[in-house]
């Protein structure tokens, strides 16, 4: 028979009370259980002393006897020196997942193509600066023909 020291929840709706158990693996979780150990007030300030309650001679022996601690027990056995609990390390915890890392190339490929398409209308512009003052002699010379041309089509118009 697997043991578990586990937490049991008593209390009323929105009131949690729970008691620390010595309980088979197999058991609901607020089912049968061989002994209580301690107790759990969730509802008292975190340095009162009777938020956590436990008898440590009986949960030294049901972990000499093999029984496995749940995470939060493990939590209340550490704090009262009774079994040293190893911190847990999840790198991964806060890494987004496989469609949000897709999202988040696309967007970065988007703001790519914005930044490039900026850069392009900035150097058009700045190309467009410099040419008009190019252009310029050239437009004079244009609009010193074109008077010209008038000249001709009123000699035409006037034979």
């Amino acid at each position: 028979m697997a043991i578990a020291l586990r937490l049991s929840r008593g209390g009323a709706k929105k009131r949690p009370y729970y008691r620390i158990v010595a309980a088979d693996s197999r058991k609901p979780r607020d089912g049968r259980y061989l002994e209580q150990i301690g107790t759990y007030n969730p509802l008292l300030a975190k340095d009162d002393e009777k938020r956590v309650q436990l008898n440590e001679d009986r949960a030294r022996y049901w972990l000499s006897v093999g029984a496995q601690p749940s995470d939060r027990v493990a939590r209340f056995l550490d704090a009262a020196g009774i079994r040293e609990r190893a911190a847990r390390n999840n790198p991964n915890k806060a890494e987004p997942g496989e469609k949000a890392k897709e999202r988040a190339e696309e967007k970065a490929a988007k703001l790519a193509e914005a930044e490039e398409a900026k850069k392009a209308a900035e150097e058009e512009a700045k190309a467009a600066a410099e040419a008009p003052a190019e252009e310029a002699p050239a437009e004079d010379a244009a609009g010193e023909e074109a008077p010209a041309a008038d000249e001709s089509s009123e000699e035409k118009s006037e034979g």
